[in-house]
């Protein structure tokens, strides 16, 4: 009689652990990884090297195939903390690359700002999309010699900057939410100008 009381809590507790990984499961495939991300000194100040790695699910990988663009945002931010009053910002900024497919050429297009590249497949347009280099953030002006800072960086599918129907349909439905967690990391302003 007692081993007829807990299959049914055995049950319920086996179907609540599977539905738990299933779930993880498929949080983890809709989410940007953040590989790496460095700050460079370069003429002016410092820029941002980032890798990034994630895949389109189905949803996504129809919606380009079918012409519709997606918008891949990358934000950074640099802060300091203090003890006497909110954390000081000085410097955040964000970038869009728009990933688009061209039936009529058959090349998927990778475009940011007035810069433009084409490319054969959907794997090799995602490879430029994932990797931002040289992106110019930190201005030698915004920070202090010998101070350190905290650098953040994420990635998200910007569904803001998408044709205002897809918009809506983005809001109700999981497989348009892709994006990754801040990465952070310590930046020092030495007297070289190097971190």
């Amino acid at each position: 009689m007692i081993c007829l009381r807990l299959f049914p809590l055995r049950w319920i507790a086996l179907c609540c652990v599977a539905l738990a990984m299933w779930m993880a499961d498929a949080a983890q495939a809709d989410t940007i990884a953040v590989e790496r991300a460095s700050l460079e000194a370069d003429g002016s100040g410092w820029s941002l090297d980032a890798r990034f790695t994630f895949g389109l699910n189905g949803s996504l990988e129809d919606a380009v195939n079918r012409g519709i663009p997606l918008y891949f945002t990358t934000e950074f931010q640099l802060t300091r903390g203090r003890w006497y009053w909110f954390d000081e910002e000085p410097v955040y900024t964000q970038q869009s690359i728009r990933l688009s497919f061209q039936p009529l050429t058959r090349e998927y297009r990778v475009s940011s700002g007035g810069l433009q590249l084409a490319f054969p497949s959907l794997k090799d347009a995602l490879a430029v999309v994932q990797h931002i280099t040289s992106w110019h953030v930190i201005d030698r002006s915004q920070v202090s010699t010998d101070t350190t800072y905290l650098a953040s960086v994420r990635m998200q599918l910007d569904v803001a900057l998408m044709p205002k129907p897809f918009q809506i349909d983005a809001v109700n439905n999981r497989d348009w939410n892709l994006a990754s967690d801040w990465k952070r990391f310590p930046f020092t302003v030495s007297d070289h100008g190097k971190q």
